[in-house]
């Protein structure tokens, strides 16, 4: 075996486990293996986890705060306002630069799978090359998906679909779409129509921004799951951001919740900018703007959150940490039972590797050997600490190391006691 770890906690409760890996796949995964390792490495009780998976970000924004101008309100339509006024500077140079500035980031928080939308806007595709370009570069160590985002609207913006059938072409993975900033509630439904009937004309996924506003009668959602079941797509559409579900009246999103669950449509929550860019022309009681996470679960609809922004023109913080995506999203939702805690982790695990559609992963014989070990015992345990990543692997190799996090103090009356793990 190349490598071998003893001693490990598994997401799914088990312990005391050891975990075999040769030629880039995990070998073999059972309490006290015979095996012996060319490496051999002592999690100590850690958390071996798959790696954290990013639903829903853009890429082609991040790491550019303050180009050309910070929002000075931070809402939602002064960032898309800012990002029209930042488009014609860039340059494929810069972001590049930034982009695999943040895949370095992401890699060093065990973040090997992102799903990210690039404006195709743009007619010079300018962002579109430059991702194809990062993914080609970050392929060794991290899987970066691409949707075709029309940022400006589909049909509010000329060439804007040429521009989407181009991008495909030249490689993007997934189609896009932004039905609720359409010019009216008739042309959001006929966008989402379009693009689903040539998303399954090529086969395709879908991943549309879809309601992300605090109007109730937002429901482009319900055209959607229509769409999607229509057209034979379960499986293969989520719905990001949805935040027009939290004012909704009850009577409708119980008709509603079906629906997305039936024709087999994804959510994809995203707590940190959902509830700083919603709820703006509130005054109290304020609305937490976040989709209706439990309740979309409990119906049996695939949840994920993503971090959507870092540093970029909607959002000026981030450190493309998914444990802080999920810390946030399990407080908003008010999910602080045990099970649905765990529910958040797998909201930036397993869920959102199933959406993505990714292959291989997990943590079971012939799954690839794409691992993080956790300075936490639990999932629990690692969201509350937001715990540091004692290591990365992907296919086997080590990309990331780090030391455990705690610390030893130094106290009167109090020797040797330990900070930063209590409760373990």
């Amino acid at each position: 075996m190349d490598f071998v770890i003893r001693n490990a906690s598994l997401p799914d409760g088990r312990r005391n486990i050891d975990i075999a890996i040769d030629g880039g796949t995990i070998a073999a995964v059972a309490e006290r293996l015979p095996l012996q390792g060319a490496r051999e490495f002592d999690a100590e009780g850690d958390l071996v986890t798959p790696p954290f998976v990013d639903a829903h970000f853009h890429m082609d924004a991040t790491l550019s705060v303050g180009l050309p101008r910070v929002n000075a309100s931070g809402t939602l339509l002064e960032g898309i306002s800012l990002w029209g006024e930042l488009k014609p500077s860039l340059t494929q140079d810069a972001l590049i630069e930034r982009a695999m500035q943040y895949c370095d980031w992401a890699v060093a928080r065990g973040l090997l799978a992102i799903r990210s939308h690039v404006d195709i806007c743009d007619d010079r595709l300018l962002a579109v090359e430059a991702l194809l370009e990062v993914k080609r570069r970050v392929a060794p160590y991290l899987d970066l998906q691409l949707v075709a985002f029309p940022q400006d609207g589909i049909l509010r913006s000329p060439g804007a679909f040429a521009n989407l059938k181009r991008a495909i072409g030249m490689g993007v993975d997934v189609v896009g779409g932004i039905p609720h900033f359409e010019r009216t509630m008739q042309e959001g439904a006929a966008s989402v129509k379009l693009l689903c009937e040539y998303a399954a004309e090529q086969g395709l996924r879908v991943d549309m921004h879809c309601d992300e506003s605090d109007d109730p009668l937002s429901r482009h959602i319900e055209t959607l799951a229509y769409e999607t079941q229509r057209l034979g797509l379960q499986g293969r559409v989520a719905g990001s951001h949805l935040t027009s579900m939290h004012s909704m009246d009850n009577y409708y999103v119980s008709k509603l919740l079906p629906l997305i669950a039936e024709a087999g449509v994804a959510a994809i929550a995203n707590p940190l900018i959902n509830i700083t860019l919603q709820g703006r022309h509130d005054s109290y009681p304020k609305r937490r703007g976040m989709t209706r996470v439990p309740e979309l679960m409990a119906a049996g609809v695939d949840v994920a959150f993503g971090h959507d922004c870092v540093m970029d023109p909607w959002y000026s913080l981030g450190s493309a940490d998914m444990l802080e995506v999920a810390h946030m999203g399990l407080h908003v939702a008010q999910m602080t039972g045990q099970e649905a805690m765990h529910r958040c982790f797998l909201a930036v695990t397993e869920t959102p590797a199933n959406i993505l559609g990714l292959t291989g992963y997990g943590i079971a014989p012939g799954c690839h050997a794409d691992l993080v070990l956790l300075d936490a015992g639990s999932t629990v345990e690692a969201i509350r600490l937001r715990a540091a990543r004692r290591l990365v692997m992907r296919r086997g190799a080590v990309v990331s190391e780090a030391p455990r996090a705690s610390a030893t103090l130094n106290l009167p009356g109090r020797p040797g006691q330990t900070g930063f793990r209590l409760g373990r």
